[in-house]
């Protein structure tokens, strides 16, 4: 079984806030995934976040406050016996045609790379159509909660049934980590 777990950020750990999260102070976690991830840890799993974050290029949110932001995050984790290996993230809009922006796959390629992870087969949870098809296309095991986006993705015709063949669904990201140590 493959240690490693990738996660989405927005919708999968914090409450999304209409899609950018611009403070320290607007940062949420959602209900239980503090200790998910602290879960996962202690069962010896390595998670990494991998986010899509436009608001950089929008001028919405910069680099020191998404750092802080970042910083809050793994700390909180920490406080709870847990750890994230790293956050990766894209800082380009969606028009910039990089290579970095899920549903592509070269944040994937950089945790391989800096980490020295195999993600092949690995759990890459996320809330929208874009974290299925950047797990498919490097060969993780999508899966799909239904906060954030979740349960708009799950119920969108052009995600099901083309994208949903193997993807597992969860309610949120406690029920993801409860299961996936369960069945290890």
């Amino acid at each position: 079984m493959n240690l490693w777990v990738v996660l989405d950020r927005d919708g999968v750990i914090n409450d999304p806030k209409d899609g950018c999260i611009k403070s320290v102070a607007e940062w949420e976690p959602l209900p239980g995934s503090l200790a998910a991830i602290a879960s996962l840890t202690k069962a010896g799993f390595k998670v990494v976040v991998a986010t899509n974050q436009a608001g950089l290029a929008k001028g919405l949110v910069s680099v020191d406050e998404l750092e802080k932001i970042h910083q809050r995050l793994c700390s909180d984790v920490e406080r709870l016996g847990g750890r994230i290996y790293g956050v990766f993230y894209c800082p380009h809009d969606a028009d910039a045609g990089c290579d970095c922006r899920k549903p592509r796959t070269g944040m994937l390629d950089a945790i391989e790379m800096q980490l020295g992870a195999d993600l092949t087969g690995a759990p890459m949870v996320g809330d929208s159509l874009k974290d299925i098809q950047a797990a498919r296309a490097k060969g993780c095991q999508p899966v799909l909660v239904r906060t954030g986006k979740g349960t708009q993705t799950e119920t969108t015709t052009l995600l099901w049934p083309r994208y949903g063949v193997n993807t597992l669904i969860f309610d949120d990201l406690a029920a993801f980590a409860e299961s996936h140590i369960r069945n290890r």
